[in-house]
């Protein structure tokens, strides 16, 4: 017993040689110069002494040890602080007990009466047990004692004799435990009395401004994007920190390496391979290698991959690896260092089941609707014609065409449009259409087109499944719809046309699961109805279509059908209203369609057209400026028939000559639909009979285009008789384009009473329509 790193202060001791305790074991460690300290988590600790039982759990390097050595050296042990450093191995309860006994007489707790057991007699562990919690138990004042990296078996005689020891010496103990898992102690007891106190993984993680204090120590400094870019990617683990900061000391360029910095850098591999992977035992190394392709595995799929027998280990391997997280649900995902470490492994070690794995992978998440998870997996197993089973059948080639966001829009965005064009001969139509969407999404249009044709030929000489040709002609309206909607042309109508009709074949179920799809066919439909001048039409169809668009998270539909509407109330002189929808509009900051420059015509006349309506002829001649340049780009008849009748308006507020009769036939034979002719011929018609020259506000009485005048223009005929309270509630519901059934359940009356009330209406006004008794009461100030 020379030996100075060895401390023998029992007589019991001297006569066991093989229990010696070395000092480095139960001495609280200096304090390291390169800690970063983290006063938030010590005073969690400070406060969770103060209790019986307290748990630092996190895998290998996440600054476990470090946090409860901070905490040591700050002095607020609950009176005398014992420390035991257990290495994470399971040591024979004789030397296990050694340690606690001669770490709590260090800190001034007397055990003299140790001496009188002997470690030879089989009741050693337990009497020594025994009479310790008898000796804490009568203390008046408790004493700390920290375990660090604690780590025993379930059901050990260290373990039992711990849990025995929490249990029964009360008060005067306080016990702090750093482990990579769950130690065997009565954790949901105590979490269910509230004496726990617990600092786990994620409490663990690197804030941004902590891991730039762990650069700060190795002298590197990065910007504010690139230290958060490292924090997510490493989920604030403190070892992958550290591994990174030493690598950018010698490093040219930090930034760089930080975008470069995986699970696959050779220090993270070496460092989790020799800490965490090769420690395992065979059969849970195994299972974790083969569970690692999934973002997050459960126990069923578990034993998809890696068989029953294997999987079988699966509980097991959840509760002994911080690095498995729980999601909830049985539901688990691996730290993605960790994981790419695995991915690695398994790619160079078993390089011919990758393929495999991916494959049943994605029949699993298939077989279970998870569609992000199920194409990820057939992507990667290169298994084309089942993910474009997938996507057409579930109809959801919407997440191909981007036409909502989520994780599914952006796996697609990463799949070689050319290995889905390079079909094999053969190949199903599903493959075709899912390969022309995809070259759509990225603007790869004469490929698109070909695919769609090729898909067209193949569906047209199928009729093996009613169900399935629907499911996959409706996807191929879709994409043609998509495709002439991008290039502005009129084949987008027959193409929504055609898609609508289709609906009628899917169930609607699957189709309210399906708002993208609804919004891109009912935006088009409306677009039409507005362009045929049947604006009541075009506002009921583009209003579902919007919300069908928020639901499916699309900015540029929600963008084009607010526009709409906005055009629709600025044909009825509601400039307010108008420019109300231009500005939500502008709010989505949706950047115009690369294939339409013109799609933001539209918007520009717009503008002009509320410019105008506010006296600023000047502003609104530039927003029909830019709107020109838009339509010289891509030509829209719609568009520019509504910017010809702007412009003119415009020019009569700056007071330029009127047009003679035939220039007025010529430009209104330049319109593409007979209620624009009309409504530019009424307009030129007001302002040759009105001397007052300012513009006027448009509005088209139906179908025909109509205009009527503004009431500073034509006055009209007076109220003869004033409208009773009840008769200007059903005029300003009647003005928010209400059925008269929606009126009754509105104001609680009968359908028939409210068509009394608007007869009375009409005839008080003077009118004979519904459209018209609204625009006669604006001029009337009376909406």
């Amino acid at each position: 017993m020379s030996d100075p790193g060895v401390v023998v202060t029992r007589p019991w001791v001297e006569i066991a040689p093989a229990f010696p305790t070395l000092v480095s074991k139960i001495t609280v460690p200096p304090k390291p110069t390169w800690l970063v300290s983290r006063p938030q988590l010590v005073s969690r600790l400070t406060r969770g002494v103060h209790g019986p039982l307290t748990v630092i759990v996190g895998p290998v390097g996440a600054g476990k040890s470090a946090l409860a050595l901070e905490w040591a050296h700050t002095g607020t042990a609950q009176g005398p602080l014992a420390w035991v450093s257990c290495y994470g191995s399971e040591e024979p309860p004789g030397i296990f007990w050694t340690c606690v006994v001669e770490a709590l007489c260090r800190a001034g707790v007397d055990t003299a009466w140790l001496g009188t057991l002997s470690p030879d007699s089989a009741d050693f562990v337990p009497g020594f047990v025994a009479r310790l919690t008898a000796d804490l138990a009568a203390r008046d004042e408790p004493v700390t004692l920290v375990l660090d990296d604690f780590q025993p078996a379930a059901r050990s005689p260290t373990a039992e004799g711990m849990a025995y020891l929490l249990q029964h010496a009360g008060p005067a103990l306080r016990l702090m435990v750093t482990s990579r898992r769950d130690p065997p102690l009565p954790l949901h007891r105590l979490r269910l009395a509230g004496e726990l106190t617990e600092i786990r993984t994620e409490d663990l993680a690197f804030s941004e401004s902590e891991t730039q204090a762990l650069l700060a120590q190795h002298d590197v400094s990065l910007p504010r994007t690139a230290i958060g870019a490292l924090t997510r990617r490493t989920e604030g683990w403190a070892a992958g920190l550290r591994l990174a900061a030493m690598s950018m000391v010698e490093h040219p360029y930090p930034e760089r390496f930080v975008a470069q910095f995986a699970g696959d850098d050779e220090a993270v591999v070496s460092y989790l391979v020799e800490e965490v992977l090769d420690a395992q035992k065979s059969d849970m190394r195994q299972l974790l290698l083969t569970t690692s392709l999934p973002e997050q595995v459960n126990a069923e799929l578990a034993a998809e991959l890696a068989g029953e027998a294997t999987a079988g280990h699966f509980a097991a391997l959840v509760e002994n690896n911080s690095f498995l997280q729980s999601l909830g649900h049985g539901w688990y995902r691996c730290h993605q260092m960790f994981r790419d470490v695995l991915r690695l492994r398994l790619r160079h070690e078993a390089p011919d089941q990758v393929i495999e794995l991916h494959r049943r992978a994605a029949t699993w998440f298939g077989g279970r609707d998870h569609m992000v998870e199920a194409v990820s997996h057939a992507a990667a197993a290169g298994d084309w014609q089942y993910m474009s089973s997938l996507v057409i059948h579930r109809l959801a080639v919407g997440h191909v065409l981007g036409l909502t966001g989520g994780q599914l829009t952006e796996v697609f965005k990463h799949i070689p449009t050319d290995v889905l064009a390079a079909a094999p001969d053969g190949a199903e139509p599903e493959l075709m259409l899912v390969a022309s969407a995809s070259a759509l999404a990225r603007g790869e249009h004469r490929l698109s087109a070909e695919a769609l044709t090729q898909a067209g030929e193949l569906l047209a000489d199928d009729d093996s499944s009613p169900g399935r040709t629907a499911e996959a002609k409706l996807t191929h309206a879709v994409i043609r719809l998509q495709s002439e909607r991008n290039r502005g042309t009129p084949d987008a109508l027959r193409a929504a046309a055609e898609a609508k009709r289709l609906f009628r074949l899917i169930p609607s179920g699957v189709l309210a699961d399906r708002p993208e799809l609804r919004a891109l066919v009912l935006s088009a439909h409306g677009d039409g109805e507005l362009r045929s001048g049947h604006l009541n039409a075009a506002q009921t169809t583009l209003g579902k279509a919007l919300r069908a668009a928020i639901a499916a998270g699309n900015s540029e539909l929600r963008h084009d059908c607010l526009i709409g509407l906005a055009l629709i109330e600025a044909l009825r002189g509601r400039f307010r209203e108008a420019s109300e929808l231009v500005a939500q509009a502008e709010l989505l900051s949706v950047v115009p369609r690369a294939a339409t420059a013109g799609s933001s015509a539209p918007a520009h006349v717009l503008r002009g057209w509320v410019h105008l309506a506010r006296g600023r002829p000047t502003e609104a001649r530039e927003e029909l400026s830019v709107a020109g340049a838009a339509l010289r780009t891509a030509p829209d008849p719609f568009v520019s028939g509504l910017r010809s009748l702007v412009d003119f308006l415009t020019g009569i507020a700056e007071g330029r000559p009127l047009p003679d009769p035939q220039a007025v036939a010529q430009a209104g034979g330049d319109l593409p639909a007979p209620w624009l002719v009309e409504l530019f011929e009424s307009e030129v018609a007001r302002a040759r009979a009105t001397p007052v020259r300012h513009a006027p506000a448009p509005t088209p009485a139906g179908a025909a285009g109509r205009a009527a005048a503004s009431p500073e223009r034509h006055p009209g005929p007076r109220v003869t008789e004033r409208l009773s309270k009840r008769e200007l509630e059903v005029l300003v519901n009647l003005s928010q384009m209400m059925t008269t059934e929606e009126i009754a359940a509105q104001l609680y009356l009968s359908a028939n009473t409210v068509k009394t009330h608007l007869k009375s209406v009409y005839r008080k006004l003077g009118v004979s329509q519904r459209t018209a008794a609204v625009r006669r009461a604006r001029e009337l100030k009376l909406l």
